[in-house]
């Protein structure tokens, strides 16, 4: 995998940086950034490169750490790579559907390290997220978008693709609303930031980037501020979502309590 360096800010401390994604570290707050102008589709060396960012975020974590996943360009992320599944596959005569299981197998560890994570998550959708990264999205704890661009997109009913069991059981978790998840998967409907929050699947959709990077690290403050004890964090986060844990493979750990 390769890597750039980048100089730091001051007070910036940069992590961990790839071509297409790229850690940095400021106070307590961690951000994710998914970087370029394209649209950020989800293939093995991104998937690869997002799991260690969050491997190094997970062991450097402190009380009152927050993390931030956010984008730039149109693009939040439109899903895995379906392009690079078949031109792989056409190199080496293999399938493209072993190709795209590849990339669903390898990228559920993405979402248990989510799920596991010792502190607040805020995922704020600056365009589209579509398929696996509407998923990546709606695994975090806290979602903004913006409502004057970026829509979120199940497209698997209108490609004929099945629906991987942990994507299943994270949509029946993170979305409480039957109605809205057969629009959402049996509908293939283009949900709006508006709409979305209405929906109940966002928590707040900003008219502008300039509003959603304001409200976002606002949120992050508030979070920050409480300095909650991260293993204790995680381990409430997961005890709400048993089915999705049990899918992921996620165990709770016993917790002793303290006065």
């Amino acid at each position: 995998m390769s890597l750039i360096l980048h100089i730091p800010r001051r007070n910036d401390h940069r992590l961990h940086c790839h071509i297409m994604c790229t850690l940095s570290k400021q106070g307590n707050f961690f951000t994710l950034t998914l970087t370029g102008d394209d649209d950020h589709r989800l293939n093995p060396n991104l998937i690869a490169t997002i799991l260690s960012a969050l491997q190094k975020i997970k062991s450097q974590a402190t009380h009152g750490s927050v993390l931030i996943t956010t984008s730039q360009g149109k693009f939040f992320s439109n899903g895995f790579d379906l392009a690079w599944a078949k031109k792989s596959a056409a190199a080496d005569g293999g399938s493209a559907m072993e190709r795209l299981h590849e990339m669903v197998v390898s990228f559920k560890p993405v979402i248990s390290e989510m799920i596991s994570l010792p502190m607040p998550t805020i995922a704020a959708l600056q365009g589209h997220a579509a398929a696996a990264g509407f998923l990546f999205a709606l695994s975090h704890d806290y979602v903004l978008m913006r409502s004057d661009k970026g829509v979120l997109y199940m497209s698997e009913v209108d490609l004929g693709l099945p629906l991987p069991d942990y994507f299943s059981a994270a949509f029946r978790a993170k979305i409480y609303n039957v109605c809205t998840r057969r629009d959402i998967l049996l509908r293939g409907a283009k949900v709006k930031g508006v709409e979305a929050v209405k929906m109940g699947i966002v928590d707040a959709a900003y008219d502008s980037e300039e509003k959603l990077v304001e409200a976002t690290m606002s949120l992050a403050e508030q979070l920050a501020k409480r300095k909650w004890n991260g293993e204790n964090y995680q381990e409430i986060r997961k005890s709400l979502f048993p089915d999705l844990c049990g899918v992921l493979g996620l165990v709770e750990a016993k917790l002793t309590a303290r006065l």
